[in-house]
């Protein structure tokens, strides 16, 4: 399985359906939320198969305005020779 960050933003005036949805989804727990401070986005990192898989975790009304970033972890090692490469 890969790691994805899905974030997703909803308009306030969406807020209590998005998160009555997601938390039917099973996903409340997953997500940070930046509602209270106004800015209505959930940020969850998630393990699945494909980008696809993550996006399932977003209600389908918004689902279009997610954005899903596969994620990766460098070691030193990787660092020093994708540093390597690029000079």
């Amino acid at each position: 399985m890969e790691r994805f960050l899905v974030e997703s933003p909803h308009t306030a005036e969406d807020c209590s359906n998005v998160l009555t949805q997601v938390l039917n989804l099973g996903y409340i727990t997953h997500y940070n939320w930046g509602c209270k401070a106004g800015v209505h986005t959930g940020w969850a990192i998630v393990e699945s198969d494909s980008e696809t898989e993550a996006l399932l975790t977003v209600p389908s009304f918004i689902r279009h305005q997610a954005k899903v970033t596969r994620l990766n972890v460098y070691t030193p090692e990787d660092f020093k020779g994708t540093h390597k490469k690029q000079l």
